[in-house]
């Protein structure tokens, strides 16, 4: 990791909110409705729940804890119990509201180095509707019975009031699992996590391990580096896949939801990736499956990581889609989870988990679900496309800059990287990642072909925050 701390990064950050139009402060009347809401939310038929000791798992800086979780043997000790407590949002957002029209113009909630622009006002998104340890809270309660293969047998939702009893982060859970400390609550993550990905690999879906950037922060300093997952992250990530899944199951019984959809990748696509294994000196028979390549891959070696990078083009296209009326769209799956699947665990930071949440406690309970909720769902697709859209340029952008302080000045320089991605257009400009710093960035002004997947050495020929790029040629 390197820094970067000085006052052209923070006026860059300034005026990217400005060029992107970002939202800013909200407006009083949106936080008066808040104010009231986190004082009086709307619980007049949740079931008491507050004996289940559920626990959360987040980063240790989080606080807009949106789901809690907690893992149990079933009693007739055919396979396991998943409760999943999801922040009820609706409980405190007056349909039609001040409140309610901003979560629809934010969408989601945007990440930037120094501050974060949440979906909903602080007092309820950290405060009043957010799973923090010890406090009772609204929450959307599902109940997944798993066999012991880790198949969902039944499914259940509904309305409840919930406690956490503690906030855990990913390495201490990493920790206390690994050394064998971890009660049987925790300790089961790992148990049903696995279970979980094996079904996933049993349906021919797919996680992809791609080393990424983040940016972190020291001292005042702000610098990036390349993001390692732990296991316990892949287990976690796995119970939430479940709850997303067995949510569009139920909209799909009702005939009536929202769709997170992935298409299949054209055949094109694929031959191209075929091309890239091959370049790639990556073993791919003809009769192996794509995912089951993937999962062999060791991000750790650079032609396998560039060969990831490139697999992310079979995930482009993903988008939200409604059905009503009982008949399913085309397509429902999304693609790389190899099954039906919506979002539904994360309404604190996204506008649609709200919907999808009252639309499967409707379906549970054999009701039609609210009017305001039907009424929003043709427009929500878009909102959710452009909101989505915007959190992806932020993020990309904030990198960018970040990378560019960090090498201002540094013009001239060569460095070691290696060759993650090539345009077929023009072979000799495309991507490369350098180790250290973590940086990845365009590179072009060669005459050769790039050599994808090779380790190569490049000269540094623009950077700073006014130019909001890196740029490299080869040395």
């Amino acid at each position: 990791m390197t820094g970067a701390a000085d006052c052209s990064l923070g006026a860059a950050l300034r005026a990217l909110r400005t060029e992107l139009d970002l939202p800013g402060a909200f407006p009083p009347e949106v936080l008066a409705e808040a104010e009231q809401a986190a004082r009086a939310p709307d619980v007049p038929a949740h079931l008491d729940a507050t004996d289940i000791p559920f626990l959360t798992i987040d980063p240790p800086a989080s606080t807009d804890l949106d789901q809690a979780m907690h893992l149990e043997r079933r009693r007739d000790g055919r396979g396991y119990r998943v409760l999943y407590a999801i922040a009820d949002v609706a409980a405190y957002l007056r349909p039609g509201g001040a409140l309610d029209a901003e979560a629809h113009r934010r969408v989601t909630t945007l990440y930037l180095p120094d501050d974060r622009i949440p979906l909903h006002p602080t007092v309820l998104s950290e405060g009043a509707a957010s799973l923090l340890p010890g406090e009772t809270r609204p929450a959307a309660l599902w109940r997944i019975d798993l066999d012991g293969d880790g198949v969902a047998v039944a499914t259940d939702v509904r309305r409840a009031l919930v406690r956490s009893r503690a906030k855990l982060e990913y390495a201490g859970v990493q920790r206390q699992i690994d050394t064998g400390t971890a009660e049987e609550p925790l300790a089961l993550l790992r148990d049903i996590g696995r279970l979980r990905a094996e079904q996933e690999v049993a349906r021919g879906g797919i996680s992809l391990d791609v080393p990424e950037q983040e940016i972190v922060e020291h001292d005042g300093a702000y610098g990036l580096a390349y993001r390692a997952t732990l296991p316990a992250e892949a287990w976690n990530a796995q119970i939430s896949l479940l709850t997303g899944m067995a949510a569009a199951r139920l909209m799909a019984d009702t005939g009536t939801g929202i769709l997170r959809t992935l298409p299949l990748a054209p055949d094109g696509a694929v031959a191209r990736l075929r091309r890239s294994a091959h370049a790639l000196r990556i073993d791919w028979p003809h009769h192996v499956p794509y995912a089951e390549v993937v999962r062999s891959l060791d991000p750790g070696k650079s032609n396998h990581a560039a060969f990831l990078q490139e697999c992310t083009t079979l995930l482009r296209g993903a988008g939200y889609t409604v059905f009503e009326g009982g008949e399913l769209p085309d397509p429902a799956v999304h693609a790389a989870v190899a099954d039906l699947y919506t979002h539904c665990t994360a309404p604190l930071r996204r506008l649609v988990d709200r919907y999808t949440s009252e639309l499967c406690l409707a379906a549970t309970a054999g009701e039609e679900a609210p009017e305001w909720v039907r009424e929003a769902l043709p427009t929500l697709p878009k909102e959710m496309a452009e909101g989505t859209r915007r959190a992806g340029t932020v993020e990309r952008a904030c990198v960018d800059l970040v990378e560019a302080a960090l090498l201002e000045g540094r013009e001239g320089e060569l460095f070691d990287a290696y060759v993650v991605d090539v345009q077929d257009r023009d072979p000799a400009v495309g991507t490369v990642h350098l180790r250290d710093p973590a940086i990845v960035g365009r590179i072009e002004g060669g005459t050769a072909p790039l050599p994808l997947g090779e380790r190569l050495r490049v000269r540094l020929t623009r950077a700073g925050p006014a130019a909001r790029t890196v740029l490299f040629a080869p040395a």
